[in-house]
């Protein structure tokens, strides 16, 4: 026996005793695992990642603008006291208005530049009772505000959570095409060392072995490619639930998606759930209203008041200073009124911002239309998907099944002298091909079930499928 046959042997023992010790390793491995289905995918997706958290509570703060919309019903009610220095030379007892009403003092005959204090205590209540619709305005576009807020919130979970089964199905996929290439491994590895045994009787050339010994690092290469794949999915599901678990520590539970096809869904029901098309809808809203905001902006208000104030001053009428006098409150006045203003020059700034609020209002109903009409096709195009995939699917096992029997044909043909190297890797080519559109078919159906799911906005129509 050659060197160079020897040390096939050995590479194909190596490559067997480690395919047997990985599979050994999982299953002694998988009662630690953490079980994981795509309903807890789901769950964790919405508590697990820090992004929906901010959405909540940014749909939370557009909440409180409802809140603040409808408190300018209640009066507000200011306090303050003023102390200060003032010259005489003109009025008496100034003060910083604003809280206060203003009032002067006499005016004095002499002039003088001696500072004289003055001191106020003030209560100041402003009301603002009748707004003519603006108040109304203003609640209904914070109410519209968060409803659009949450419909972001909605919009951006429903994405995730579509990106995190969709993940899972990849997961499923790649798990199913790692069983197929190891059994893949194990048919090559088995040929190579039948074409050994034929090789040393005489019976097949000795260049069999050589090429048998490339299949099997390629499927091996394969294997190790897939593996990357299945690792960086299993890896991006974790980033999606915010799990911290190893990818080999978790167990994926809903297998049964490669190998079982789903009952036919009921997919009646149109697509009015659906959050980009709840998210334009609320976008609409709030143009409409803040088109009516801009329409009662030209109304009139009407402001209560009152104001009670007492002050000292540290120069009386009669302009005899007296310094003490000023930090007493010695004067006291009470005063209250009704005001009714009305922006009479506004007009043109409010039609401005009429025509601009309209304009908006008309693109978002325009880019409503727009996804009406795409979510249609989107629901016939899935539901037509779903049809094919199923028919498809019912056809991949007779394929599969007819590959088999072809190989076991062809080993059987090879071993006896009846066919060559290149007949017998074809068989083995169509066998793998055939095993990998079979899993890729019953997942492809689940895919259009999900992506009804999705146009329709009701990923119940996926999960209700899942054991």
């Amino acid at each position: 026996m050659s060197h160079r046959i020897r040390l096939v042997i050995l590479t194909a023992a190596n490559l067997l005793s480690f395919a047997v010790t990985h599979a050994q390793e999982r299953v002694a491995t998988r009662a630690q695992q953490r079980p994981l289905s795509i309903k807890e995918v789901l769950t964790l997706i919405e508590t697990g990642q820090p992004r929906m958290h901010a959405y909540k509570e940014q749909t939370a703060a557009a909440g409180d603008n409802i809140s603040l919309a409808r408190n300018t019903l209640v009066p507000s009610l200011t306090a303050g006291y003023q102390a200060g220095y003032a010259t005489d030379n003109n009025s008496t007892g100034m003060i910083y208005p604003g809280l206060l009403m203003p009032i002067s003092g006499p005016v004095n005959a002499r002039s003088s530049n001696s500072l004289i204090p003055g001191t106020a205590l003030a209560a100041f209540l402003q009301w603002t009772p009748v707004t003519f619709g603006q108040r109304a305005a203003a609640v209904e576009k914070a109410a519209a505000e968060y409803r659009l807020s949450g419909s972001v919130y909605d919009n951006a979970l429903f994405q995730q959570r579509y990106t995190g089964i969709l993940t899972y199905i990849s997961i499923v996929y790649l798990q199913r095409l790692l069983n197929t290439q190891q059994a893949n491994i194990q048919r090559t590895a088995t040929g190579l060392q039948q074409s050994l045994g034929l090789a040393r009787q005489g019976l097949r050339p000795g260049l069999d072995t050589v090429q048998f010994q490339s299949l099997l690092a390629q499927a091996t290469m394969e294997v190790l490619n897939t593996q990357k794949l299945y690792t960086a999915q299993v890896l991006e599901l974790c980033r999606l639930t915010g799990l911290t678990d190893r990818p080999e520590d978790l167990l994926f539970t809903d297998t049964a998606l490669a190998t079982q096809l789903p009952v036919q869904p009921d997919t009646t029901g149109g697509y009015a759930q659906n959050p980009v098309y709840r998210y334009y809808q609320a976008q609409t809203a709030v143009s409409a209203a803040n088109l009516k905001e801009a329409d009662r902006g030209w109304r009139p208000r009407m402001d209560v008041w009152a104001n009670a104030y007492s002050r000292g001053s540290g120069i009386d009428p009669s302009g005899v200073v007296n310094k003490a006098d000023g930090w007493q409150l010695s004067r006291s006045n009470l005063g209250a009124g009704v005001q009714l203003s009305f922006p009479v020059l506004q007009i043109a700034r409010v039609n401005i911002q009429k025509r601009q609020y309209r304009s908006l209002l008309r693109a978002d109903q325009d880019q409503l239309a727009q996804v009406d009409q795409n979510l249609r096709r989107q629901v016939e195009t899935a539901e037509s998907n779903y049809r094919q995939n199923l028919l498809i699917a019912r056809e991949a096992p007779v394929q599969s099944k007819a590959a088999r029997l072809s190989y076991q044909g062809l080993e059987l043909s090879y071993q006896s002298g009846l066919v060559d190297f290149t007949r017998l890797t074809q068989g083995q080519y169509q066998l793998l091909y055939a095993e990998m559109t079979e899993a890729d078919a019953n997942l492809q159906v689940w895919r259009a079930l999900l992506d009804i799911g999705v146009a329709k906005g009701n990923l119940n129509l996926f999960t209700d499928q899942l054991k």
